[in-house]
Formats: C-alpha cells, structure tokens, sequence
C-alpha cells in the first residue's frame, strides 16, 4: 500500500502540491505570530532612569493595598499623596535634601531674540507631553548641562533637547530663545539659558526652585543624601505608619539601588506597552489559527473529495475500507511533515520582518524585538500535522464506507445530500454562535461591545454556514446566475449548472472567500460601529455649546484661562477634574474606576447625563455617582470607596448612570478628588446670551493663555476619532495576516480545481467550444463561486453587526450601523480578480493540448 500510496501522489501532484502550499503556509503564519506572541511575555530590565544619582528618594507610594480574607489586594493609584512639609523638614535633619516637583509645561509659538534667520524656535503647543522640575533636582539625574547655565532669575528655564546635528538642537530651541512656555499658572514668555541632553522617559524643563514651588507647591518626592536606614527610621517615627505601603492605605516608601525605578515617570511603561501588544498579537495568533485550520481542513478535505472515482477502483479492485482509511492518512502524514517543517522554517524567518513592521508602525515600542523561544515552532509544526491527519477524517471514513459500485456513482455529480454529522455539527456550531449571541445581549449587552467578543464571535458563525455550505449553494448559485443564465449564448447556463451540480467542488472554493469576507466586514464594521456611537454618546450627554479640554491625559489648563471663562456672562460653565475610586467588591476584589470631580450644580446646567436612578444635583461632598456595572448601585446606600490618593471613606450614592458603551464613570465632588486639577471645561450659551460676544471672549481668553478652545463638534471628532491610528493598523495587521492567507489558499484551491477539470475541458473543446469560450466559462464559474461565498460572508457579517446594534439599542445608545461597503468591495473585488485568475491560468495551460490526448483524463 505504502508503494501505491507514492505513485498516486506522484500521479495527482498537482493536489498534493495544493495541499502542501496550504499546510505551510498556515503553519508558517502561525510560527510567525507565536514567535511575535512569545517575544511580549519579557519587558527589557532597567535600572533606575530619573533619579540614577540619587542616593535616597522618599516618595508616596502609588499602590493601594487592602487586607482581604483571601489575601491582600493590590491597586495602583491615580494620584498619590505628596510628601508632607513636616516629613521633608524632619528629613533636613539627617542632610542635605532636595524637593522634586513635577507639573505639566507645553511650548507654544515664540521668537528667538537676536537670531539672523527668522525661524520659529518651537512650534505651537508641539511638546504637550513636557514636565517641569526645580533646577536642584537636576543633580540627582541624568540630566548635565550642555550649553548655557542653570536659571537663576524669575522667567530663566533650562530645555532638554536631542543631540545636535547641526548648528541648531533638532527641536529648533537654543540658549538665547524668547519661547512661549504654558505651566498651570497660564502662557508666558521665558527665556532659555541652558540646555541638557534629552531622555526617553520624559521632556523636562526646569525652572528656579523658588519658581518650581510657586507652580506646584506641593512636593512630589524628596531626595536625601543621608544613610537609608536613619531615613527609614525618621518617615516611620514622623509619618505614623511604615516606610513603605502596608495595611489599608498608602503609604511611604523609601527607594535606594534597584528599587529607585519605582520612582521614575511611568515605570511600568515598558511592561505596560507589550500588554497592547500581547493583545494584539494574541488576537492575531487566534485568528490567524483559526483561519489556517479552517483552511487547511478544507482543502485536505477537498482534496480527498476529489478522489472519489479512484477510491471507487480502489474497491473494485478489492480494497478493504481500513486500507482506504490508511492510504489517505499515509498520503496526509507524508504531505504534512514536510510542509509542517517548511511551515516553520517560513515562520522564523517571517518573524522578524513582522516585529520591525509593528515597530516601524508604533504598534510596538522601539526596543521590541523577537527572542529565542521554541515553542511556538513546536506548536505551529503539531497544529499544522494534526490539522492535516483531522482535515481527512471525516473524507476518508466516508470514502472508505461505501459500496464500490456507489463510489463509482457517486464520483459522477454531486447530488447526495449532506450525511447526519455534517447536519448535526452544523446545527451545533450554529446554534452555538446564535446562542452565545442571545445570551450576552439578554444578560450583559456590554460584553458584546468588547474586542474579544466581536473577533471572536464570528468564527463560530463562519464555521456554521461552511458546514452547511453545500446546502446553500444550488440555491444560491441559480440566485447570482438568474440573469446570466436568460442572456443569449451558453456560458451562463453552463457556469450555473457547473457550479451547482459540482457542489463540493464550489463549497471549497467559496470557502476562502466567505471567511474572507466575513471577517472584514465584522471586524471593520463592528469597530466603525462602536466608534461611531462613542462619539454620538459623547455628544449627547453635554449640551455645552463650548468643550476645552486639556491636552495629554495629565494635563491641565491654565488657571487664568478658567478664571476668565467663568467670567464670561451669559454662560453656564462647568469646570471638572479627572481622578479615580477604587472599591472593594464582594470583599475580594479591587475594582478602579475612572471618574470625574465637578460642581453638581454647574454639571447639571450643561450636561445631560443618561440617569437611570436617582439625582445628579444631589451629589455633595458625602457622595457619589456611579453607573449600573458597580456590584453596589442603589441610590441611598453607602459604598466604601479609596479616592485616588488611597485615602478610605464612605460615600452615599446619589444617582445611578446607565453603563452604555462604558464611557460613563462616576463623579464626585473636587473635595474628593485630591491633586486633581482642571482639565475641562464646558461652556453653555444662556436663552438670549449673545452668541458672539460669548465665542469672541473665550477665543480671547484661549489665546491670552495658549488654550485651544474647541465647539462641542469640533471637540467630538478630535477626542472621538472615528479610528484611532492604533485602532488601524492593529486591524490592518489582523486582517493583513488573515486575508493574505486566505487570498493564497482561494488561488490554491482554484488550481486544484480546474487542474482536475483537465478532461472536462477538453469534452467542452470536442464539441466545438473554441478556446477563449472555454477561458469564459471557466472565468463565469470563478465569479459565480466568488458571488457564493460573497453571499454566506455578508451573512455571516450582517448577523454579527445586528448583533452589536441590538447590544447598542439594550444599552440606550442611538448611532447608526456602520457598514464598510468600500473595504468589503474592495476585498470582493480582489477576491474576484484572484479567483478568475487562478481558474483562468491553469485552464489556458490545458488547452495547449489536443482535447483527444485530454479527454481520457476525465473523470
């Protein structure tokens, strides 16, 4: 048998070739994303960045820990505390100190004095991310003077810039400059007298400390040049607690070596970053092997479909069913293990380019890189070998069951219906998808709004309508070919019935696309959708005429800009602040939530909030709004909360929010928001204000002060973005990886196909076909299969977008269904020109025979 087995493959090379490209190249791609997947477990190891020349830091500590009974929880904060006076006093007792302050700065347009060539020194608002410290921190950091000297006078900074390349910085600022600087305190004019190399962890700017600590009085961490432990000892006594967090509350810690990290801005930045990209990977390897065993199964299970006539002589001849089976699982192992093995040799070396596109992109950060692990190769070569060996199951028990005289019948046309199992796992996967559908809107139409769910849920209902694919096709096939079929000439009939009577051979060829076209317009609609009713939420729930909003997520608008908005008559104005609760839920779980500070009153005046329970005007300093996803929501019970300082209190919830997409958090009045500052501010126009008067004010008052002031549309589409850049390319690589995939396996499938259509062709050819009517034909029934699978796709696509608009209209959210017809156009039309030129090609190879030496081939 094993020899019988090597001469059929020899003989029927052309599907063992099919079958090899489809089986390496799924396993290559899975290589190739487990590889990417297993590089984001490690963040690169760094000492401390900031404070590196600090011998001792004392600062707040930014995690929350709470005692529960099932150990204790953990939770980092908003906004720690700030070292008290009496402590940093206390601490002078021991040595020298020195106070850090941190605070937001961003550079607007200015002049740069006596220069000859007139250029701007600093764009407008273009270094929205800076810092501003004192200049005596500058000791206990990296930072060193490379031009200039240290401010020493009201109005005197010192700039971090990149390495000179010329005779300028590359960000266009020089000792010298006149540059407009925005600090909390509003836009002024300073003077630039001194320059330090730049760092990656942050853009700073330094001011005098007396300036420093007029800007931000409060002391965000203390350098002390005296013994550890003297220092450990002096917070324990002075602080009434611990040097470092411990119990219900923060705490103060106190960092030396290693440990001084903790101190430095975004410590976790790095960890942090592989987290969106392990998601995004991760979401990418699931696809990704979902589609490759999709399509690997397929196309092995087509494959064999194909040879139901030699399977027929094979029993005729004398052939035991089990020999059958055995043949056909030799044939798959000998084609999967090399193709397996070829599949991660292409994945390693695909790797790499992938990992510095996403670098290269933003996607990841600059150091990402792929490692040295093994086992996604090892998972890639068993997936690839197990899917092949599953791929022919089903085939292989089916072939080698039946009678040989109903093999040789049945290889004639495919007219027998579906066996039980394909019928009952169809239902199965069906009712899965449909089930799981119907069970996330009737008891939590948010989970349907969430990456996981919406990627995922298609695959089931893919899977679903390819089982029950060949039930579906006749029907469809005489739907698309209705008009084709009534024009003059025969090319329409024959592509109709060729594609009907062949229904296994047009089910595996629609296969490709259906999941093709599934997958974009789910994903891209799903996403434009959602996006979509974020920003129509937003709208709705402010009726501010006016939205200024601070840029960054930690930044602030000038004081004086508010002073002067608020000023303006014949407006309502509300000024909030960003923060952050955390509670305890079920006594086991602590649980962050975003939340807003604001004067209820001036809330109410220019919002309108989806209130389910209760009254927003009735917030005070004694309570809370929250929306229905808290485990406690009902209006006059008290919940314990930890404000963004980690400070424990209880607060009386006065309303109750609808959830909606999950923008809507909860607020709470400033008292309850420590260190937070106003980030913004929403301005009404009064009955009878006069509207330009109002706009001509606060334009005024935006340029006095460097502030972008913005109308509520306007704030909507930049905070509201229809899709992030992120968001883009993150599903340009999913779909990217998924849809070259498929693209090749439809080419794949197509050359099987007409390969093995060699004897037909030339039947067509005998009776008088000329060679570009058979090209026709063969191009007709290509777009026919396309317009098949287009069909399934579409439905497939359009259950789960009702979907995500049923989830949206049970959370109260009114936006439009977003449809993507130009993406899912274009993939059709691809798909189209893909299909056509894969019959096409091999179609043109056989007719350079004499169709009688042809003829003989047919089966």
């Amino acid at each position: 048998m094993l020899r019988l087995t090597l001469l059929g493959m020899r003989a029927r090379w052309v599907t063992f070739t099919g079958s090899f490209a489809a089986l390496a190249l799924g396993v290559g791609l899975i290589a190739a994303t487990g590889l990417a997947l297993a590089a984001t477990f490690d963040a690169p190891h760094r000492g401390p960045e900031r404070f590196a020349a600090a011998p001792v830091v004392v600062r707040a500590s930014d995690i929350l820990r709470v005692s529960t009974p099932i150990g204790e929880r953990t939770q980092r904060l908003a906004r720690p505390r700030a070292v008290p006076e009496g402590l940093a006093a206390e601490l002078t007792r021991l040595g020298r100190t020195v106070a850090d302050r941190t605070f937001p700065v961003s550079f607007v347009g200015a002049s740069s004095g006596a220069r000859a060539d007139g250029a701007d020194s600093a764009g407008a608002r273009g270094d929205d991310g800076a810092v501003g410290h004192p200049w005596s921190v500058a000791a206990a950091t990296p930072y060193r003077l490379m031009d200039g000297r240290a401010p020493a006078a009201p109005g005197e900074i010192v700039v971090a810039v990149a390495a000179r390349s010329g005779p300028r910085a590359d960000h266009g600022v020089e000792v010298g400059d006149r540059v407009g600087v925005v600090t909390p305190a509003g836009a002024d004019s300073r003077t630039v007298v001194g320059t330090v190399g730049a760092t990656e962890f942050e853009t700073a700017v330094f001011f005098t400390d007396t300036e420093a600590a007029q800007l931000s009085p409060r002391i965000d961490a203390l350098v002390v040049h005296a013994d550890a432990a003297d220092v450990r000892r002096a917070v324990r006594a002075t602080a009434g607690g611990t040097a470092t967090a411990t119990g219900t509350g923060p705490g103060f810690e106190v960092l030396t070596g290693d440990a001084r990290r903790a101190a430095d801005p975004d410590p976790d930045r790095d960890s942090e970053a592989l987290v969106a990209v392990n998601a995004l990977l991760g979401t990418a390897a699931g696809i990704t092997c979902f589609v490759s065993v999709f399509v690997v199964a397929s196309t092995f299970a087509f494959a064999v479909a194909q040879r139901r006539r030699e399977f027929g002589l094979l029993r005729t001849a004398g052939a035991t069913p089990r020999q059958i089976r055995r043949t056909v699982f030799a044939e798959a192992v000998l084609v999967a293990v090399p193709a397996s093995a070829f599949g991660c040799l292409l994945g390693a070396v695909g790797a790499p380019p992938l990992a510095a596109w996403m670098v290269d992109s933003g996607i990841a950060p600059s150091w990402f890189a792929i490692g040295d692990h093994t086992w996604p190769l090892h998972t890639a070569f068993w997936t690839g070998l197990c899917v092949a060996t599953a791929g022919v199951l089903t085939s292989s028990w089916r072939a080698g069951r039946i009678k040989p005289t109903e093999a040789l019948r049945e290889a004639a046309v495919d007219n027998r219906a579906m066996p039980t199992s394909r019928w009952l796992l169809g239902a199965l996967v069906l009712l899965a998808g449909l089930g799981l559908l119907a069970w996330s809107l009737a008891t939590d139409p948010g989970e349907a709004l969430k990456r996981k769910t919406y990627i995922t849920r298609p695959m089931l209902l893919i899977v679903g309508f390819a089982l029950y694919a060949p039930v579906f096709v006749t029907p469809l096939v005489r739907l698309v070919t209705w008009l084709p079929a009534r024009l003059p000439g025969a090319t329409g009939l024959l592509a109709r019935e060729n594609a009907a009577t062949g229904v296994r051979r047009t089910a595996a060829v629609a296969a490709p696309v259906l999941i093709t076209v599934a997958l974009a317009a789910s994903l891209l609609g799903t996403t434009a959708t959602i996006n979509e009713a974020k920003a129509t939420e937003a709208a709705a729930q402010t009726s501010a005429d006016y939205v200024i909003a601070a840029p960054g997520e930690d930044g602030a608008l000038p004081a004086p800009f508010v002073a002067r908005a608020r000023s303006i008559p014949g407006t309502d104005v509300s000024a909030s602040r960003s923060t952050a609760v955390t509670v305890l839920e079920e006594g086991v779980a602590l649980v962050g939530s975003e939340a807003r500070a604001v004067d209820p009153a001036d809330l109410t005046a220019v919002s309108r909030l989806p209130v389910v329970s209760g009254r927003v005007a009735d917030l005070d300093d004694g309570g809370i709004v929250v929306n229905e996803e808290w485990r406690t929501r009902t209006v006059g019970q008290r919940v314990r909360v930890w404000l963004a300082d980690g400070r424990e209190t209880t607060l009386r919830i006065v309303a109750v929010l609808r959830t909606g997409t999950g923008s809507n958090g909860a607020y709470v009045t400033p008292r309850n928001a420590p260190g937070a500052t106003v980030d913004r501010v929403d301005v009404e126009l009064r009955d009878g204000a006069d509207a330009t008067a109002v706009d001509t004010a606060l334009r005024e008052a935006g340029r006095a002060t460097e502030t972008t002031v913005l109308t509520k549309d306007a704030w909507t589409a930049l905070s509201h973005p229809r899709s992030s850049e992120s968001t883009r390319l993150g599903m340009l690589l999913i779909l990217g990886i998924a849809l070259l995939y498929t693209g090749i396996a439809l080419a794949n499938t197509l050359v099987m196909a007409t390969s093995d259509r060699v004897g037909d062709l030339a039947v067509l050819r005998l009776t008088g076909a000329t060679g570009p009517q058979v090209l026709r034909l063969v191009a007709a029934e290509a777009l026919v299969v396309v317009a098949v699978g287009s069909l399934l796709g579409a439905a497939v696509a359009g259950l789960n977008l009702l979907g995500v608009r049923g989830a949206l209209a049970l959370l109260s959210v009114r936006s439009p269904l977003i449809v993507p017809w130009g993406s899912v156009g274009a993939m059709v039309a691809a798909s189209a020109v893909l299909a056509v030129a894969a019959a096409v090609v091999p179609a043109m190879a056989a007719l350079r025979t004499r169709p009688v030496a042809l003829a003989g081939s047919r089966e």
